[in-house]
């Protein structure tokens, strides 16, 4: 059994912080969109090359895959960053900030970028003790790409790591704390189109037209109520409409009005059930009011994220032993947000993993998705030694 001196092993990653923040800043201020990651994707392929692991990019997207192979026999472990930023204009007043219009790290893939590749140093220096073999997946595409099935179709988790891991930064969680539970992390994530068509007219004369946009009103609450009364509160649910279209100018009767939103799930069952609810209540309301009704799910969300029990027990351990159990929470409820590392979760056992990293001094940080989010860099050495004691640990 490989014993290991977690103390030493967070001092060596804290030692690694100038280079592993200089790293992050880097990445923070080229941010990048999608699949698509040139600059990034040779950024680690650099570094990588200078801590001499071996490093294959993707043939269809600008993912990096890397193995660092251990000294002694044992289990393969997948370590994942996601590296895409989102079309956010920034507005943190950082001496880093990006440099690419409407384009910022807002959800804090930068950091993770950096931190998997501070592992990758710890690793290769901990190399004789590392007990079989190390994945590091450097994925893009995180933010609605689907980067990591691309990744599996490419050939990723064939054959299968043991196990698995990754961790997410969140800015409104104390700095520091890591955090996970076993069960369901996050949710599903899909989205609904219907097109309500109608007649259109002059607004002074509704009743020679056929108006949808009422019709698309009620819509919006019938949905809201219908998933109160449907859906199990022990199995939640949440609906947003987020955009509704309809109309050129006020005295116009439109043809058209379009709903289009989004629902979240933490079941699959539940998920396929709320699929349902939305297609059912939209015909309803549309016959009830004879106008013509299109559903549509336009988009294959991300399944739900389903933490291994043993793997997060497992996580939540190691991570004590690490930082103490004052900085470590087993969470009590999963979070509503989605996220592509479902997929990997899909295909061997393994946990995502939160790690806080809010900045002293304000009262309410910015949370992810903010174009203000900050990111106290004092709590990265923490991902960094997590990670690594995540591949050598028995």
């Amino acid at each position: 059994m490989t014993k290991i001196d977690t103390r030493a092993l967070l001092a060596e990653a804290k030692a690694l912080d100038p280079q592993v923040i200089e790293l992050r800043r880097a990445v923070h201020a080229h941010p990048e969109l999608g699949l698509d990651l040139p600059v990034t994707q040779a950024l680690v392929l650099a570094h990588l090359e200078t801590l001499g692991i071996p490093a294959v990019p993707g043939d269809s997207l600008s993912s990096v895959v890397a193995t660092i192979e251990g000294g002694q026999p044992g289990p393969t472990t997948l370590l994942r960053a996601d590296m895409d930023a989102l079309a956010l204009v920034e507005e943190t007043d950082l001496p880093f900030a990006s440099k690419i219009p409407g384009v910022m790290h807002a959800c804090g893939h930068d950091a993770h970028v950096a931190m998997l590749l501070g592992a990758a140093q710890l690793l290769m220096a901990h190399r004789s003790e590392l007990r079989g073999s190390v994945i590091l997946a450097f994925q893009p595409g995180e933010e609605g790409a689907g980067g990591a099935r691309r990744m599996i179709e490419e050939g990723l988790v064939d054959p299968k790591p043991d196990r698995c891991y990754a961790q997410h930064v969140f800015s409104n969680l104390p700095s520091g704390i890591i955090a996970t539970r076993g069960g369901p992390m996050m949710a599903s994530a899909d989205e609904f189109l219907i097109v309500l068509t109608g007649r259109g007219g002059h607004a002074s004369a509704p009743h020679d037209a056929l108006d949808p946009i009422p019709v698309a009103a009620e819509l919006v609450m019938a949905l809201q109520v219908a998933l109160t009364r449907r859906v199990n509160v022990f199995d939640p649910a949440v609906l947003t409409v987020g955009q509704i279209e309809a109309g050129t100018t006020f005295n116009i009767i439109p043809e058209l009005a379009t709903v289009r939103g989004t629902f979240r799930a933490l079941s699959e069952e539940t998920r396929a059930a709320v699929e349902e609810l939305v297609s059912r209540v939209a015909h309803g309301i549309a016959d009830a009011h004879g106008v013509e009704v299109a559903v549509s799910f336009p988009m294959e969300g991300y399944p739900v994220t389903l933490n291994d029990a043993a793997g997060a027990e497992r996580a939540l351990g190691l991570a004590r032993t690490l930082v103490g159990e004052e900085s470590v929470h087993e969470m009590e409820t999963p979070v509503m947000g989605a996220e592509d590392f479902s997929y990997m979760l899909q295909a061997s056992p393994g946990a995502m993993i939160f790690l806080g990293v809010a900045p002293s001094g304000i009262e309410r940080p910015a949370p992810n998705h903010s174009n203000k989010m900050l990111v106290d860099e004092a709590a990265l050495h923490r991902g960094v030694a997590l990670h690594a004691l995540l591949a050598l640990a028995d």
